[in-house]
Order: C-alpha cells, then sequence, then structure tokens
C-alpha cells in the first residue's frame, strides 16, 4: 500500500472538495510558502509578495518571477545588458570591411559603374 503524502495547510478544508484537489492545493502553497534562493545574492530569504511579484529581504532585490514559485533561470537585467553588447560588437565586426574587399552591389549599382568604367575608358583613349 502507498503511504499518503501529508496534507499540511489543506487539513484545514476537512472531507470537503476531495482528496485530489486537496493534495494538488497542499503542494502548490507549500511551495509558494517556502524561503526561495535570491538570484542577486543567492540566500534563501526571498518571499511572495503578490502573484508573480518576489522580494529578497537580506539586500531587498524585487523581480518577477511565476506565480507560485521562482523560476530555475531568472533572468537578471544586466546578464541580458551583457549579451546585448557581446552581439553589437560582433555584428561590427561582422560590418568592418577587409582591405581589398567590396560589399557586393545590386545590379543596378554594377550597371551604373560598368557605364562610368566604359566612358573613362572612351576619354582615356580619343
Amino acid at each position: 500500500m502507498k503511504l499518503e503524502k501529508s496534507l499540511a495547510s489543506g487539513k484545514r478544508f476537512g472531507a470537503r472538495y476531495g482528496r485530489r484537489v486537496r493534495h494538488k492545493f497542499s503542494k502548490v502553497e507549500s511551495e509558494q510558502k517556502r524561503a526561495h534562493k535570491c538570484p542577486y545574492c543567492s540566500d534563501f530569504k526571498v518571499r511572495r509578495l503578490a502573484v508573480g511579484i518576489w522580494s529578497c529581504s537580506k539586500c531587498g532585490a524585487k523581480f518577477t518571477g511565476r506565480a507560485y514559485t521562482i523560476p530555475k533561470k531568472v533572468i537578471i537585467k544586466e546578464e541580458v545588458a551583457k549579451e546585448e553588447v557581446i552581439a553589437k560588437e560582433k555584428k561590427e565586426e561582422k560590418k568592418e570591411k577587409k582591405p581589398g574587399e567590396e560589399k557586393p552591389k545590386k545590379y543596378k549599382e554594377r550597371k551604373k559603374a560598368k557605364e562610368s568604367e566604359e566612358k573613362a575608358e572612351k576619354e582615356a583613349e580619343g
């Protein structure tokens, strides 16, 4: 026979609402009420303020997460900014022209360039 999980806070409902609902509720509520790890200071001092809003009592950081828990990977604004700077640098490196290499021109630009070269050759000859 399987051991029953404790209802913890779900005991307050007594025999009402059914076994499965009470167990699910107690699981969610116990996860919501426990102390979570702060993504900024790495201390277990994070508490839930409202649905999806979490606050660390040690460092004072306030951030968003899921309704009842903090997601495993919390995106920190500083990390996002660093990633954006790195991406911009990579784009700039790609845009830099190497000596002797020109960016491929569009058809109309190539045609105009050819015509101007031909005119220059004719003037040089004659």
